[in-house]
C-alpha cells in the first residue's frame, strides 16, 4: 500500500509538470520544449531571473573581456568593471566625455566618447589609460576586427579605422548617414544609416577593410545597433519595432521579426539573438535560425545600446535606472 501511494504521488507530480506517463515508456514534456531532466533546477518555476547591479550615471555601452563586464557610463564620463560571475564592482575608471559604446580587443577596452570626439584605450587588467585618440564628431558605435578598431562618427558621417596596437589612425572614410551601429562579420564592416528623427534612415552599408562601400541594403526604419551570428547580420530597427536578418555574404533579406518597442541594443549568444527594447523596458530573445520569438523579459528602465553575452548570461544596460541587468 505504501509503495502504491508513492507511485500515485509521483504520477500526480508528473501531470502537474506537464508530463503524461505511459506504461513502460516515458513521453517527455507534452507541448513544450522544456527538458524534463531540468526539473531539479526549478526550470519551470516562474521566478524573476533578472539580477541588476548598480553602475554609474546613465549606462550605455557594454563589453565582455572573458572574465569581466565593462559598462560605459554616459553621464559620469567613466566605465565600470564588474566581475561577471557575481557582479562585484572591480573599479570605476575615467574616460572621455560621454562614453557611449565599448569594444574589447583581447587585452584592452576601447571607449567611444560621444561628446569628446575621441576614443579612449584602457588596459583591461587594471583600467589604466593607455591613450586617447581623436576621431570624428560624435563617435557612438565601435567594433574590433582582430587588428583594428572601427568607430562610426555619427556627427560627421564618417568611419574611423584605428590600429589597435598603438592608436594610429589608418583611415577616415565617408560613409553612413548618422551611423549609430557597427558590426564586423569576419571580413567586412557593416554600419547602420540611422538618419534623423524627422527623416529616419532605412539602410545599412557593407564596407571593405579600406572603407569602400560594397553594398547598401534596405532594412527597417531608423536602424541602430547590429550583431553578427556567424553567417548573418541582425539589425535593430528602432522606429519599426523589428529586427532585420541579412545574409552577410550578399545582403539578402532573410526576414523581419517583431520585437518590443524601440529596439536598440542587440547581441548573439551562440544560438539566439537578444534585443534591448528601450520603449518597453524589456529584452526580446529570438531564435537565430528562424527569428522565432522565444521570450520577452523585463529589465531596468530605458535599456539602450548595451547588450553583451558573457558565455553564460546576457547583460543589458539600463540608462535611466543606472543599472545593468544580468539574465
Amino acid at each position: 500500500m505504501k509503495s502504491r501511494t508513492i507511485v500515485c504521488a509521483g504520477i500526480a507530480l508528473l501531470v502537474l509538470l506537464g508530463v503524461t506517463p505511459e506504461l513502460g515508456r516515458a513521453q517527455g514534456v507534452v507541448e513544450s520544449t522544456n527538458n524534463p531532466t531540468q526539473v531539479a533546477t526549478l526550470h519551470w518555476y516562474a521566478a524573476n531571473q533578472t539580477t541588476q547591479f548598480s553602475v554609474g550615471s546613465f549606462p550605455c555601452g557594454v563589453a565582455f573581456d572573458g572574465a569581466n563586464v565593462w559598462v560605459a557610463n554616459l553621464g559620469g564620463n567613466t566605465v565600470s568593471k564588474l566581475r561577471a560571475n557575481d557582479g562585484a564592482n572591480l573599479g570605476t575608471f575615467a574616460v572621455g566625455s560621454a562614453p557611449y559604446a565599448l569594444a574589447y580587443d583581447g587585452a584592452n577596452l576601447w571607449s567611444a566618447d560621444a561628446a569628446g570626439g575621441t576614443v579612449t584605450k584602457l588596459r583591461g587588467s587594471d583600467g589604466a589609460t593607455l591613450g586617447t585618440f581623436a576621431v570624428g564628431n560624435s563617435p557612438v558605435a565601435i567594433a574590433f576586427d582582430g587588428a583594428n578598431i572601427w568607430v562610426t562618427n555619427s556627427g560627421s558621417n564618417t568611419v574611423s579605422k584605428i590600429r589597435a596596437s598603438d592608436g594610429a589612425i589608418l583611415g577616415t572614410f565617408n560613409a553612413g548617414n548618422n551611423s549609430q551601429g557597427i558590426a564586423f562579420d569576419g571580413r567586412n564592416i557593416w554600419i547602420s544609416n540611422s538618419g534623423t528623427a524627422s527623416v529616419p534612415g532605412t539602410t545599412v552599408s557593407k564596407l571593405t577593410d579600406n572603407g569602400k562601400v560594397l553594398g547598401t541594403f534596405t532594412v527597417g526604419s531608423s536602424p541602430l545597433a547590429m550583431a553578427f551570428d556567424g553567417a548573418n547580420i541582425w539589425v535593430a530597427n528602432n522606429a519599426s519595432n523589428t529586427v532585420t536578418k541579412l545574409r552577410a555574404s550578399d545582403g539578402a533579406d532573410l526576414g523581419d521579426f517583431a520585437v518590443g518597442s524601440s529596439p536598440n541594443g542587440i547581441a548573439f549568444d551562440g544560438a539566439n539573438i537578444w534585443v534591448a527594447n528601450s520603449g518597453s523596458n524589456t529584452a526580446s530573445k529570438l531564435r537565430a535560425t528562424d527569428g522565432k520569438l522565444l521570450g520577452t523579459f523585463a529589465v531596468g528602465t530605458f535599456p539602450v545600446n548595451g547588450v553583451a553575452f558573457d558565455g553564460t548570461n546576457i547583460w543589458v544596460t539600463n540608462g535611466t535606472s543606472g543599472t545593468v541587468s544580468k539574465m
